[in-house]
This record gives C-alpha cells, structure tokens and sequence, in this order.
C-alpha cells in the first residue's frame, strides 16, 4: 500500500514537472520572440518613407524626429523622400514592404483619409497599415495677400461677399486639405469664390502676390515664412481652439462655431509587422516628441506634439472617416 501510494504521488509530481516544464518553455518563447522584437530591434538602418519633397511640412517633421530617433534606436533612421500621385506612392511602397520594422511610413493626414476617396490606389488605408502613432497635429491658416483691405475674417467676409464669384482661392489641386479647408469655409460664410488650383506653395504665393488669388488655406509652416516676409497676412486658424504657434491669430471657430478642419502626420507600418515593434516604437515617438528640444523645433514650424498609442491612433482614424466622406462630397469632389 505504501509503495502503491508512493507511485501514484511520483505519478502525480512527474505530471506536474511535465506541465511546469512546458510552460516555462512557452514563456520562454514568449520572452524570446518579444526580445527578438521588442529588444533586439533594430540591427540595421530602419527607412522611413514620406510621401512629399524635400522642404515642406511633413519632411520637416519626417526629420526633426527621425534625428532623435536614431539616437534613441541606436540605429541610422533614414528619411526616404517618394512624391507623387498626392502621396499614394509613397503608400504603397510601403504597404507592399516587409513588415519588419524596417520600411515604415511618415504619413500626412491624406494618404490614408482623403486620397483613397477620391483617386484609385493600390492600397487600403486601413488594411494594409498598422497604425503606430499620431505623432502631431496641426490647423491650417487662413492668408489673404496685402492687397486685400481685409484685417479680420469678418471684414474679409464682408469683402468677398460684396463680389460674389468674382474673386479666386487658391489650392493645391481638388480635394487636397487646402482645397476642403477653403470649400468649408466658403459654404459656412455663404460665400462664392472660384478655386484655382496650383502645383506647389511657392507658385501658389506668387499668384497671392501678383493679386491673382485672393485666398489660401496653407500649412503653418509655409504661412509662417510668408507672413514673416511680409508677404501675405494670416486672418484665422482652422483649428477650433488658437493654435499654439500662432496665440496672435483667431480660431475660425471664434466666428463659427465647430469649425474644424485639421491635420496629422505620423507612423504607419506595413500590416503583420510584429506588435513588439509596433509599441516600442510608438513609446519612442511619443517621449521624442513630447522633449523640450524637439517640441520646440516642432513648434517653430507650426506644429503640436501628440504621441499617442496605436490603439489610440487607430481608432481616430476609423472614426475621422465619415467625417472626410462627408468634407468630400460637400466639395463636390468624386473619385476619379
């Protein structure tokens, strides 16, 4: 009896070992495969891909980052510039990239809510990307050439509505921010101006100064530089509250209420790219940007740091989505 109790106790802790044993192997390969991506991460130079030249906003910002980030990383990350098609080339070398942590995607606000609506792509923004952080945000800035006898948005509205069709906006093309910015302007103030739709900021200046525009929505960064040459005056943010850089310049809202219309950059990286990798990542941009030294140099061009977490990302961006469609249709901008 007691050899047959001793064998069944024997049977009993060897079962125990056994499954003791698979477990810590389990956790093993659980802690392995999360060094290997979280710790060991990453062993080469990582690319970050932005959809636009050199010079602008988002590569300004692709940069400011992306130098920190190398440091933090311990790796070169290189910022790869790959205009074109309104940034949907740069999106799709990216969604059809390995999804290793090293391609990742600097993207504006377009790319992944407004392009797709309204030209074909070869990508799905929501599919196709895992979401890493919303690295920051900014308002675009309503700008009126010096000619213009306008120093409020109330003398200017007064301005363009005593000449109905008669004066011109300018954009960078349909359905670009700049062009849904100024359509929800002008349907808000019940105002009737004829779009003009140009290539790139400077041309766009140009025709501010030779007075063949009366208007423009532009990114802090170019209306910045501008206004400080003397060259345009800035009557109001689009965001709802003043924006930081800008503690001088009315919010649309201050005239009509609820007026929104902003705009993000931040990280993507191809579907399937290891969760690991995903959260490092995230943590890093948000402790970059967030440091007074880069939140500073962010500032200067016009922009505010965010950082949140890929959830958090994510779920901005599905619930944006109605919200562009209707922007869109309101302009009367259709697929192409």
């Amino acid at each position: 009896m007691v050899q047959s109790a001793y064998g069944v106790t024997e049977r009993v802790l060897s079962a125990a070992f056994r499954l003791a044993a698979r477990a810590l192997a389990a956790l093993a390969v659980v802690i392995g495969s999360s060094m290997t991506y979280g710790d060991t991460w990453p062993q080469r130079p990582v690319k970050v891909i932005v959809p636009f030249g050199a010079g602008g906003s988002t590569d300004a910002q692709a940069r400011i980052i992306s130098e920190r980030l190398s440091v933090v990383l311990g790796q070169p990350v290189i910022v790869e510039n790959r205009p074109g098609a309104s940034g949907a080339i740069a999106a799709e070398l990216v969604a059809r990239a390995a999804p290793d942590g090293y391609t990742l995607f600097f993207s504006a606000l377009p790319q992944i809510s407004t392009v797709p609506l309204v030209q074909q792509v070869h990508y799905d923004p929501l599919r196709d990307f895992a979401p890493v952080s919303m690295a920051t945000t900014n308002p675009f800035v309503l700008g009126v050439p010096l000619a213009v006898p306008a120093r409020t948005v109330g003398e200017f509205v007064a301005y363009v509505r005593a000449r109905p069709g008669q004066l011109n906006y300018a954009t960078l093309g349909p359905a670009t921010l700049t062009h849904l910015a100024a359509a929800q302007f002008l349907a808000r103030a019940g105002l009737e101006m004829v779009q003009v739709p140009y290539k790139d900021s400077p041309q766009v200046f140009a025709a501010l100064n030779g007075g063949q525009v009366q208007m423009f929505f532009g990114t802090p960064l170019d209306m910045l530089q501008f206004a400080r040459a003397g060259r345009v005056r800035l009557l109001a943010v689009s965001s709802e509250d003043r924006a930081r850089g800008f503690p001088d310049v009315p919010a649309l809202a201050e005239s009509y209420p609820g007026f929104r219309v902003g705009a993000w950059n931040g990280f993507l990286a191809p579907a399937a790219t290891p969760r690991a990798i995903v959260d490092r990542l995230a943590r890093e941009v948000a402790k970059i940007v967030r440091e007074p030294a880069s939140a500073e140099k962010l500032a200067a061009i016009g922009v505010d740091p965010l950082g949140n977490t890929p959830a958090a990302f994510e779920e901005f961006i599905r619930g944006e989505a109605p919200y562009w469609r209707a922007a869109i249709a309101a302009a009367g901008v259709g697929p192409e």
